[in-house]
């Protein structure tokens, strides 16, 4: 990638991770219990709940340590479209409203898919891990 794109891509993956952790932690915050209730009353298991924001909060420090910024950033693509198809759709894009729409929610979700296609090297965990095992391998033969 040139070096504008890694840094576009940084920058993308810095947005994405805080994003996603300060929405887990306000999950925690404000009581994941009743976040469980909410997604109950909307037919999803309440034991969700707690996945949902441990990924958000977890995923969003790996996010922008760089570190499994694909994987974490697929888990991100199934949470916003969850997200969009169960809480959001019904308002359409830009809301109805009584509730606001998915624009938010499809932004994430485009940026964490951009990440999952094409990951996010520049100052990353992930970086040097790669260059280490290359190393070792090196190394080895």
């Amino acid at each position: 990638m040139k070096n504008g794109q890694e840094i576009g891509s940084l920058l993308l993956r810095a947005v994405l991770g805080i994003t996603f952790f300060v929405h887990g932690l306000s999950k925690f915050q404000g009581g994941i219990d009743n976040i469980g209730v909410w997604f109950h009353s909307m037919g999803i298991p309440s034991f969700i709940a707690y996945g949902v924001a441990t990924i958000e909060l977890v995923g969003g420090i790996m996010i922008l340590l760089g570190l499994g910024t694909r994987i974490v950033s697929a888990f991100y693509v199934l949470i916003m479209a969850g997200a969009i198809l169960f809480v959001k759709l019904p308002a359409g894009l830009t809301g109805n409203g009584k509730m606001p729409g998915y624009e938010f929610e499809l932004s994430l979700m485009i940026i964490a898919l951009y990440l999952v296609l094409n990951g996010s090297r520049f100052l990353s965990i992930d970086s040097i891990l790669v260059k280490a095992k290359g190393l070792s391998r090196a190394i080895q033969n």
